[in-house]
């Protein structure tokens, strides 16, 4: 089993009747299967319909080396590309309604040093829906490392693709994105988040860079070569190999590289501090009496746009009906969407249900 897919977060908003708990417990067997096969060692379900949540659960454990913990409801994990919508998506169009930028604004308009070679092409809104012509990801053969080497290769990144003539989901779309937050805002990414989503929507156990009293609620992921990271620590619990277990820190390779903070990946959470974010969605902006986005922001984030020839269709950040929306499965109506994540999260929202 890969290490990688030994965490599973799944949030999903459904129709729910009278018989809730007994249609809602047959997933329980699907999962303790899974589990027996170990395809994962466990997962966190929560189910929130009208405003409730009528679901949550653990399952199995959180851990299976160097020692065996059961999962817990609170477990926090490594969101990987959720973070693209739950941090990335929503702050960009926090800044939008501020009138800091427009969807149809050049990134160079932003980022002035991307220059030449059709990048005064690509738009915010070209980067939200990944069809800006990047490539996936950094070349991870070349050796670097922080944030601002980062942001140096963003800018000598060449492209694939015209800017709008072909969908590639692409990490580097949502590097420039994180980095447009920063220069719009004048903060990174994630203080913007913490200060205008997260903590108004009282998200605790949500952040980048998780503090390391929180290290033992976090699932590991996958073992690596003990290296310095951005803990400060130079391989706790490292095995007779010299391997340690990435726990608190971010498993996405570039998001480690740029010391955790990244707008494709880095953000951790738990299944209820999502369900607050999915709430604040379905609720068109607000949760709490707290409002983080307008009606028509949501509006517009959510509306199907088509981006591929065979009629593929992605929001703004969000996944709506691509190949990369397997976990919609085969009775999500369209209209509904959601995203995934490369360590196993995901989540999945139906307004109309």
């Amino acid at each position: 089993m890969k290490t990688r897919f030994s965490v599973i977060l799944i949030f999903l908003v459904l129709f729910v009747h009278t018989a809730v708990a007994q249609r809602l417990a047959q997933m329980d067997s699907v999962i303790a299967d899974e589990i027996a096969k170990k395809h994962l060692p466990g997962a966190v379900v929560l189910v929130g319909h009208k405003g409730r949540i009528v679901w949550r659960k653990a399952y199995g454990d959180r851990a299976v080396e160097p020692t065996r913990e059961p999962m817990t409801v609170d477990t926090i994990f490594d969101l990987a590309s959720l973070t693209k919508v739950v941090a990335t998506t929503t702050s960009i169009m926090i800044l939008v309604e501020r009138g800091k930028l427009r969807l149809s604004d050049p990134l160079s308009l932003h980022i002035p040093e991307l220059k030449g070679e059709g990048r005064d092409r690509i738009t915010i809104e070209h980067l939200l829906t990944h069809v800006s012509g990047y490539a996936p990801d950094f070349d991870l053969r070349e050796r670097w490392n922080g944030y601002d080497e980062a942001i140096k290769h963003l800018i000598a990144e060449p492209l694939r693709n015209t800017p709008g003539s072909r969908f590639t989901y692409s990490d580097i779309g949502f590097i420039a994105l994180g980095e447009v937050v920063a220069r719009v805002s004048g903060m990174p990414l994630d203080r913007f988040a913490q200060k205008n989503i997260f903590g108004p929507l009282k998200m605790v156990n949500t952040g980048f860079r998780p503090a390391v009293s929180l290290v033992s609620r976090i699932a590991p992921t996958e073992k690596r070569r003990a290296q310095m990271s951005y803990l400060g620590d130079t391989g706790a619990n490292a095995g007779a190999e010299g391997e340690v277990w990435l726990r608190g820190q971010v498993h996405d390779p570039t998001s480690y590289r740029m010391n955790g903070v990244a707008g494709h990946a880095g953000l951790f959470s738990t299944a209820d501090d999502l369900a607050i974010y999915c709430q604040m969605i379905l609720n068109h902006g607000s949760f709490g009496g707290v409002r983080i986005l307008s009606p028509l922001t949501v509006a517009e984030m959510t509306r199907p746009r088509i981006i591929s020839n065979g009629g593929g269709t992605r929001g703004l950040g969000w996944d709506m009906n691509t190949t990369y929306s397997t976990n919609r499965g085969d009775l999500f109506p369209l209209g509904s969407f959601g995203h995934t994540g490369f360590t196993g999260t995901s989540i999945w929202i139906d307004p109309a249900s």
